[in-house]
């Protein structure tokens, strides 16, 4: 059924490993509640037909009712809806949780385009450039206002709000060029936010990363923030008055705070101790970190959490 659709042009090609889950719970939800409402029209009309005033039926007053009935459809529509959830909660799961191998892409919206940035430094601005069959992770933020970032093939949609770091993440699974759009009001030019993504096969991938002038990656431009902004005089382990928490393998780890809860140092927790330091203080030290609030740009924030990040490894770590 969900093929015919498609051959018939009804809804957009379907180009990512998520778009056939997201269209199968789609339609079933169209069917479900299309069925519903014809079946409620269709008796409502067919007791407008038998019971109109004048009509020769039978109007006596009902004094009974149907247990067995009643049952009946109560548990029905349990069941039905109980489906609908857990299809529903696995597909969210499902897009929720990108592979560790993702191939990590920082994305910026900012009235009215989006700025990407891949891990080697090479940047684009409303285009987006991918390989075939590699799972992609979108990590993402706004400079001004919610921009939400949606690709209708890959059937994909996630909001970028300022000062916070969102994800979402695909599998581009079909070589094309495909629509890249604003799916939040924006201001002024929203319509005119637009895009285009480019999946692309491994040879014609890597020819256009490497058609690009020498630029930084996106870990040595992080470090050369962290060392201009004096992080490094607090944070590194021969740093001269060690005034802050070590950021060596920080990422990903649970840190405890001075209230004694515990939180996990994901991108959002790196976001906050940069632009809002007083909102979670680390258990054994001042609260002396200023904010690079008005200082930094989003765009460098993610640049500095990327650094950060690679810290947690052996092979970056200093």
């Amino acid at each position: 059924m969900i093929d015919l659709l498609f051959w018939i042009e009804f809804a957009p090609e379907r180009a990512s490993n998520l778009a056939e889950s997201v269209d199968f719970l789609f339609y079933a939800l169209l069917l479900i509640c299309g069925g519903i409402a014809f079946a409620v029209f269709a008796l409502i009309f067919g007791f407008c037909i038998r019971y109109y005033q004048g009509s020769k039926g039978k109007h006596q007053k009902r004094t009974g009712s149907s247990t067995k009935l009643e049952i009946t459809w109560m548990l029905a529509a349990l069941i039905l809806f109980l489906g609908i959830f857990v299809s529903s909660a696995v597909v969210y799961i499902q897009m929720s949780q990108p592979p560790d191998d993702a191939y990590e892409i920082q994305i910026v919206g900012k009235q009215w385009m989006w700025k990407a940035q891949h891990p080697n430094g090479r940047r684009e601005v409303n285009e987006l450039h991918l390989l075939v069959d590699q799972p992609v992770r979108l990590l993402m933020t706004s400079q001004d206002v919610i921009h939400s970032f949606y690709i209708p093939a890959f059937r994909t949609k996630q909001d970028a709000v300022p000062g916070k770091t969102t994800q979402q993440w695909f599998t581009p699974t079909r070589p094309g060029e495909y629509h890249l759009f604003c799916a939040e009001y924006c201001g002024m030019d929203h319509s005119r936010m637009i895009g285009k993504v480019h999946v692309m096969e491994a040879a014609d991938h890597e020819r256009w990363l490497e058609e690009t002038a020498e630029t930084p990656s996106l870990v040595a431009t992080g470090q050369q923030l962290f060392i201009e902004h004096g992080c490094a005089g607090c944070h590194l382990p021969d740093a001269d008055q060690q005034q802050g928490p070590l950021l060596q393998n920080v990422y990903g780890s649970r840190v405890v705070l001075s209230d004694q809860d515990v939180v996990m140092a994901d991108e959002q927790y790196l976001y906050d101790a940069i632009m809002l330091p007083q909102k979670h203080l680390v258990a054994g030290y001042e609260p002396i970190m200023p904010t690079y609030q008005n200082v930094l740009s989003s765009e460098e924030v993610l640049q500095l959490i990327a650094y950060i990040k690679s810290l947690s490894t052996a092979e970056t770590a200093p």
